[in-house]
């Protein structure tokens, strides 16, 4: 294989790595490779993870999908990096890693979110400076943390990366950010795309944050030429560019061919996300919807649950049993798990605004209490914060007729029916389900014009729609979801009293 057409798609998840190999001159997606990540966790609500396990798997995955694709590294033209949103890497005046990265799911800077919320003056005073609502999970909150709890830390720090920028300087060099991860950061201006620095002045008066922030770049700039040494390391050709990446909901945005009006896109990752294009800033005074930035010259608003594949991974790690198994006993259960609910509040909530919420089943009596009540509980807990976005999203007039369903739930087909009953809309999935990835390596191309095409013109050509996984919603289950929903949300409205 001669061709010059290829580029390199990463994926830096919470639970993995994945890297795709796509020829964006026939659109096909070439080879894959994942390799895992490891989480430091505790009772405290403290998740993270130390970005040396990312620059290993990042190695892992991509000598994976070279192998799989059966061609040599030299001839990538070009690198996309998508990131786990929100994370907070901090290095010092070496380059060097100062302690693990905070993520996106790490509830410990809850008190400080509330304080800077409140400094702000409330939701309102935020949505006017920033055009969002800061939530806990967002970066600042992170920073203020930091400096409360380890300010020998914060006083070393040279440099304020999000994760996917921390990857695109182990491949570069240079310290960046584009606009659609950094709208997640908490100071970063939807509107001016613009970094608020007062902000950080009011946690850091010396301006040491201010100076430690990473120069801002459009989506279609590249950040620089791989470094020869990561170049040999990865086995790449040396000459391969990396573009501005973004966050794993931006770069699912591409993969999804979500880069104009009337698509909807939802996720059944370790997170769930429901979000729609906008060519304006789509600010809302419902504080649950972000209006976030794309990384395709327009704005994303998206809700974020925090709670999706992590839940039902921890059911399964309960019973002891294998994906396929959790699968099979989930759909034994009827709809509406025999009145078995679940909260699936294990890491808090986002959406709904619930940051110190725990997990629980209700409904439980002698007759009901079997694991395949319990293993469907818990996908219909999760998909129901699903609902909840969707309807907000809905309520500030972003409609879709279907629904592109993305993330490692959407490869299960109950799941896909009980997400088109909930939703009462078709669902179909992308041929690859692997988004992030594959919107990271179509933005790569864009980066670089390959072959002077637009960004429409590359999604429509590698962007490929799977009829064997459209799902259609079942009338009497519509109807029966319903009721459960609505059971859901006063539960969730007793726990907001």
């Amino acid at each position: 294989m001669t061709t010059t057409h290829l580029y390199l798609g990463i994926d830096c998840g919470t639970q993995g790595t994945k890297a795709l190999i796509l020829d964006s001159e026939s659109g096909q997606v070439l080879g894959l490779g994942s390799a895992a990540h490891t989480l430091i966790q505790d009772a405290q609500g403290r998740r993270e993870q130390d970005p040396g396990q990312w620059l290993h798997a990042l190695q892992d995955a991509t000598r994976q999908a070279l192998v799989q694709a059966g061609i040599s590294g030299q001839q990538i033209q070009g690198i996309g990096v998508s990131g786990q949103q929100h994370g907070l890497v901090l290095l010092d005046s070496q380059g060097e890693v100062l302690r693990p990265a905070k993520l996106w799911c790490d509830t410990e800077s809850n008190d400080e979110n509330s304080q800077l919320l409140q400094w702000l003056g409330g939701e309102a005073g935020s949505l006017e400076r920033l055009g969002l609502v800061i939530a806990p999970g967002y970066t600042v909150s992170k920073l203020l943390w930091t400096k409360n709890h380890h300010p020998q830390v914060l006083a070393r720090t040279a440099h304020i990366l999000l994760p996917h920028d921390y990857l695109n300087y182990w491949l570069t060099g240079r310290c960046c950010s584009e606009y659609g991860d950094a709208s997640g950061t908490g100071y970063f201006n939807v509107r001016t795309l613009q970094w608020d620095r007062e902000l950080l002045r009011h946690i850091d008066p010396d301006g040491h944050l201010e100076r430690a922030l990473p120069e801002l770049i459009e989506p279609r700039q590249p950040v620089g030429r791989i470094r020869p040494q990561i170049a040999k390391l990865l086995g790449l050709n040396p000459k391969a560019v990396v573009s501005s990446g973004g966050g794993d909901n931006m770069m699912a945005a591409i993969g999804t061919g979500n880069i104009e009006p009337g698509i909807i896109t939802m996720s059944l990752g370790s997170s769930g996300t429901v979000y729609a294009f906008a060519p304006q800033p789509q600010v809302s005074p419902d504080a649950a919807l972000a209006c976030f930035c794309s990384s395709s010259g327009g704005w994303l608003p998206l809700i974020c649950t925090l709670n999706l594949t992590n839940v039902t991974a921890a059911v399964r790690e309960l019973f002891g049993l294998s994906l396929e198994a959790f699968n099979q006993l989930a759909s034994q259960a009827p709809v509406g798990a025999d009145g078995v609910s679940m909260l699936p509040f294990l890491n808090g909530e986002r959406v709904p605004a619930l940051p110190d919420a725990t997990g629980s089943f209700q409904g439980l009596t002698a007759g009901n209490l079997t694991r395949a009540n319990l293993c469907r509980a818990a996908m219909e807990g999760t998909t129901w914060g699903l609902r909840y976005g969707l309807d907000l999203l809905r309520r500030n007039g972003l409609q879709s007729r279907t629904i592109r369903l993305v993330g490692g739930g959407s490869k299960s087909p109950l799941w896909r029916q009980m997400v088109a009953d909930i939703m009462a809309t078709p669902v179909v999935c992308t041929e690859q389900s692997e988004a992030a990835a594959l919107g990271a390596a179509i933005q790569a191309a864009w980066c670089l014009g390959a072959g002077s095409l637009t960004l429409s013109e590359l999604c429509q050509r590698c962007v490929r729609l799977d009829p064997a996984g459209e799902t259609w919603p079942v009338a009497d289950n519509v109807r029966a979801y319903e009721h459960f929903y609505q059971r859901y949300r006063l539960q969730v409205a007793a726990l907001t009293e």
